[in-house]
């Protein structure tokens, strides 16, 4: 027998600081003004997408002791930007991250609850650590936190948080609507949680909320980070959007589930990924080329690597041969607040591969760049992106995926306009909203 066929789950990005946007493209617009906000989570709730997702970033990156200005930009709080989109938006989901290790659990469980509450249950936070002390300088934590004890302390805070969320239990609040007032039962709001890393206690002041929780992700891919999703997450983030790293990911981790006493259903897998579309799959190629050359430049390749050399590689040519300096070991000395340098786990084995690559294809290294950053996952005509969406999906190499455009804010629009009519009518994808809630839309049970 046959099993059913999935319904796809999609999720809009709004794209962060990094090189991914090609910011000279004249269709470019601004990654602070609300309007740019406004039209990505507009166009992905037409496309009735499950939620628009908005990461963060604590600290300006820095390259060899300067501000990178490669791909610096403002960035709104997370909260005030989701909150005002909560107003201008009627079903999408709006998830966004915020960091465990420099918040508090009470204040962050607070804002969430709000917004579940200002979204009528569309609220959605991405649970993540930090693990440098460079951002850790910002909130006088600097080094403060072992990167040992770092999901040690994501684990207290989340189960601090869900404690906060069911303090109000639904049968225990009473909505007054004559009145507009809440009415407690003795104890509703009650908390404690006394451990290594937070000594609180008291009433929280946020009544239960419409989903009784925001919806909880998590994007970690370490052992530990899987665990943390296995264990407490109701979707994950993965960086595997290659098939069969999809399929292996997948299968691990809806593995882990059972023993914390959950079904596969329970955890929702959704990578990052980019798309290029064009008339013919040989023009979507043509195209992908030409904006992956947009993105990285030739001081873009030079910042990129030296953050695997270890050195300042600015007398190099960017079109030129590869350095052939060998890699400084130890600990990254050039760049700060950059997750990809912690990537290169062997600096040596790593140039050396690239070394290898640039020799085979008589690449320069801006080439080899481009060729190991590369990040269009789904390149070609609307039909070929819409199958290959659905064959990961329904080969079970991920539940859907978190799409990331390169141009703000309307790099969506090709995608929703194209490529969605084509699963709704191969019926993967709806055509309507049929819940209210993020938690609904995600098809997660509901915990009243």
């Amino acid at each position: 027998m046959s099993r059913p066929t999935k319904q796809i789950h999609l999720a809009a990005h709004f794209p962060g600081v990094n090189n991914t946007t090609v910011w000279a493209d004249p269709a470019a617009g601004s990654q602070i003004e609300f309007d740019s906000f406004v039209h990505l989570a507009r166009t992905a709730e037409r496309a009735r997408f499950d939620f628009f997702f908005l990461a963060e970033g604590l600290r300006l990156r820095e390259q060899n002791g300067r501000i990178h200005d490669l791909d610096v930009m403002g960035r709104p709080d997370t909260f005030t930007v989701l909150a005002a989109l909560a107003a201008v938006t009627e079903h999408l989901g709006l998830a966004g991250t915020i960091n465990s290790t420099f918040n508090e659990p009470y204040e962050v469980a607070r804002q969430f609850a709000s917004l579940d509450h200002l979204s009528a249950g569309r609220a959605a936070w991405n649970v993540v650590t930090s693990w440098d002390a460079f951002t850790g300088e910002n909130f006088r934590r600097g080094g403060y936190l072992a990167e040992s004890d770092r999901y040690e302390r994501a684990r207290s805070f989340l189960s601090t948080a869900l404690e906060l969320f069911d303090s109000w239990r639904r049968d225990e609040v009473l909505a007054d609507a004559t009145a507009g007032r809440f009415l407690r039962a003795p104890g509703p709001g009650a908390f404690a949680r006394h451990d290594a890393f937070f000594d609180i206690e008291g009433h929280f002041n946020v009544p239960r909320s419409p989903q009784g929780r925001p919806v909880i992700f998590q994007a970690g891919d370490s052992d530990a980070g899987r665990e943390f999703a296995a264990a407490s997450a109701d979707a994950i983030f993965s960086r595997h959007s290659a098939f069969e790293a999809g399929q292996e990911f997948y299968a691990d981790i809806k593995g882990r589930l059972a023993r914390y006493g959950r079904s596969p259903r329970d955890l929702v897998v959704l990578p990052a990924a980019t798309f290029v579309l064009a008339d013919t799959d040989a023009e979507a190629r043509e195209r992908a080329a030409l904006i992956r050359r947009q993105q990285v430049s030739g001081a873009t390749a030079i910042m990129y690597a030296e953050q695997l050399w270890n050195r300042d590689l600015t007398s190099f040519d960017p079109d030129g041969p590869l350095p052939s300096v060998d890699p400084l070991p130890g600990e990254n000395t050039v760049s700060k607040g950059r997750a990809s340098v912690r990537m290169f786990d062997d600096r040596v084995a790593t140039v050396r591969a690239w070394r290898e690559l640039a020799e085979a294809k008589k690449l320069s290294l801006r080439e080899v760049v481009i060729e190991v950053s590369g990040r269009q996952q789904f390149v070609g005509s609307p039909h070929t992106v819409a199958q290959t969406i659905n064959h990961f999906v329904q080969s079970d190499a991920s539940d859907g995926f978190i799409l990331v455009p390169h141009i703000t804010p309307g790099g969506l629009d090709e995608f929703a306009d194209t490529v969605v009519p084509l699963l709704q009518e191969w019926g993967v994808f709806r055509t309507e909203y049929t819940g209210s809630t993020l938690r609904e839309h995600l098809g997660l049970t509901s915990l009243d």
